[in-house]
C-alpha cells in the first residue's frame, strides 16, 4: 500500500499540499480583496453619485464657446482625448489658426497651442496640435484640451473623449440627444 501511494505522488506531483509558492498566495489574497473592494465601491457610492451627474447619449449637440457655434458631437468613452474637425490648419509660432467646416459656419479661430500629441489611428500616427476649448454640453460648461484634425471623412465634427467626460457625466449608450445645451451663456443668445 505504501509503495502505491508513493507511485501516485510521483505520477501526480501537482496534488501536493503546497502547490503555490508563498508569494503567489499573497498575490491571490491581495487580488481577491482588491476585486471585492472594487465591487463594493461600484455598488455603494456609484449609484448615489450618478444621480448628481448629467446623463448624455452617444450623440449630443454642443455649443462652442464663446463663438456660440452649435455642432453635433460623438460621445466616445473609448477615446482618451477629444478631437475637433479643423480645416486649413496654419501654425504661426505657438498659435494655431483653423477653420470650422463650412456646414457649421466656416468660422476662422485662432488659439494658443498648449501641446502636441501623437495620435494613433487605424491608418497611421499623426502629430496634432492641442488647444484648450470651452463648450456647453447639457447644463455643463466644459473646458478641456482638444486635438485638431481634419475629420471631414467622419460623420461628427467633434469627438468628446474621456478627458472631457471625466467627472460630470454618465453615458447612456442606448440614447441620443438627451442633454441639449442649457448653459447660462447659451440661454442669453
Amino acid at each position: 500500500m505504501y509503495n502505491r501511494l508513493k507511485e501516485d505522488k510521483e505520477l501526480y506531483p501537482l496534488e501536493r499540499k503546497n502547490f503555490f509558492p508563498a508569494s503567489w498566495k499573497k498575490r491571490i489574497v491581495v487580488k481577491t480583496l482588491g476585486a471585492t473592494l472594487f465591487i463594493f465601491c461600484l455598488m455603494g457610492e456609484g449609484t448615489v453619485e450618478s444621480a448628481e451627474k448629467v446623463t448624455v447619449g452617444l450623440v449630443e449637440e454642443v455649443i462652442l464657446l464663446p463663438w456660440k457655434v452649435k455642432i453635433p458631437a460623438r460621445i466616445d468613452t473609448g477615446a482618451a482625448t477629444s478631437s475637433l474637425d479643423a480645416r486649413d490648419i496654419t501654425i504661426k509660432g505657438k498659435t494655431v489658426e483653423f477653420s470650422l467646416p463650412e456646414k457649421y459656419g466656416g468660422l476662422r479661430i485662432s488659439r494658443p497651442i498648449v501641446a502636441w500629441r501623437t495620435i494613433r489611428s487605424a491608418a497611421a500616427r499623426d502629430q496634432r496640435p492641442v488647444v484648450v476649448l470651452e463648450f456647453c454640453l447639457g447644463s455643463q460648461i466644459i473646458r478641456t484640451r482638444v486635438n485638431l484634425n481634419d475629420r471631414s471623412q467622419v460623420k461628427y465634427p467633434l469627438l468628446v473623449g474621456r478627458n472631457a467626460l471625466r467627472k460630470n457625466f454618465v453615458v447612456d449608450c442606448m440614447k441620443e440627444r438627451c442633454a441639449p445645451p442649457a448653459c447660462p451663456e447659451v440661454q442669453n443668445k
